[in-house]
């Protein structure tokens, strides 16, 4: 005999929770909530949602350098690549602008009257294709590593405070009158890190040593066309920042290198503005 009966409505498929309107039976394996196709994230084991991804991610711990900087994602030199792309342009721009050379190069009269930037845009002027090209070889060779060790936000730090040390002896120290212009401070300043992070590592510093040495003796026999002042006081401002960088106790090590990223800053800052006071006091305007 057959019987009929009313087993009611079928029951309803589970929702993703993200999208009510899509039936799914797949959970997620970390919050166990139903997730539809496009919510699924492939993890180790099964699938997760996407907010137990973004979760997971958060509590990662990003990676470091040796001395403290975040690792990046890439191993391309970014900094390195986008410092000689600048200095490049800016060489090129100096051929087809009439006059910006003159509005950019460090002439100690011109600063002390209020063009406080060319302390920095100096650092990117080059007179002469040889010029730029011993200054880029120079930081197409010291630049990755440093940049790899330190961390590119560190790295950065270092090249400018280099070349805002190089532009800050030469203020003191160079004819009012006279013209300075390259990335020599700021590349000297590698050089010096380069020394101190080699001596931290326990590498061997023969070569660094040699290249510092010769490039000194080749600057100090070229004096009348030659910044030594630049030199010097890029390889000093580097030497110290590297120095900070590298021996920072782990413990406070970040606070201790941005301390000392701001202090050397603020004595550049306190040199150029007694400086200035010197040379607009010797120009009558007090």
């Amino acid at each position: 005999m057959n019987y009929s009966y009313s087993a009611g409505p079928p029951p309803q498929a589970p929702s993703c929770y993200r999208h009510p309107d899509r039936p799914t039976y797949v959970r997620c394996t970390r919050c166990n909530r139903y997730i539809c196709g496009e919510c699924m994230r492939s993890a180790a084991v099964g699938h997760q949602c996407p907010d137990c991804v973004g979760e997971g991610a958060r509590s990662v711990r990003p990676v470091r350098t040796v001395f403290g900087g975040r690792q990046p994602g890439s191993s391309v030199p970014v900094v390195t690549y986008t410092l000689i792309g600048l200095n490049l342009a800016v060489f090129v721009l100096q051929r087809v602008i009439p006059g910006l050379e003159n509005e950019l190069v460090l002439w100690p009269r011109a600063v002390a009257l209020g063009d406080l930037y060319r302390l920095l845009t100096s650092a990117f002027l080059h007179l002469g294709i040889l010029h730029i090209l011993f200054n880029m070889f120079a930081l197409y060779f010291l630049g990755p590593a440093m940049e790899m060790v330190l961390g590119r936000l560190r790295f950065a730090a270092l090249y400018l405070l280099s070349a805002l040390g190089g532009s800050a002896l030469v203020y003191l120290l160079a004819a009012p009158g006279s013209g300075t212009a390259g990335a020599s401070g700021a590349v000297f300043g590698l050089f010096g890190a380069t020394f101190v992070v080699g001596r931290k590592l326990n590498m061997d510093v023969r070569a660094v040593v040699f290249f510092i040495v010769l490039n000194l003796v080749i600057t100090f026999l070229n004096v009348s066309v030659i910044s030594w002042q630049g030199h010097i006081g890029g390889l000093v401002t580097g030497a110290v920042v590297g120095a900070a960088y590298v021996y920072a106790p782990r413990s406070q090590r970040a606070l201790i290198q941005a301390g000392a990223s701001a202090a050397v800053l603020v004595g550049l800052l306190l040199l150029i503005w007694w400086r200035t006071s010197e040379l607009r006091a010797a120009m009558g305007l007090g």
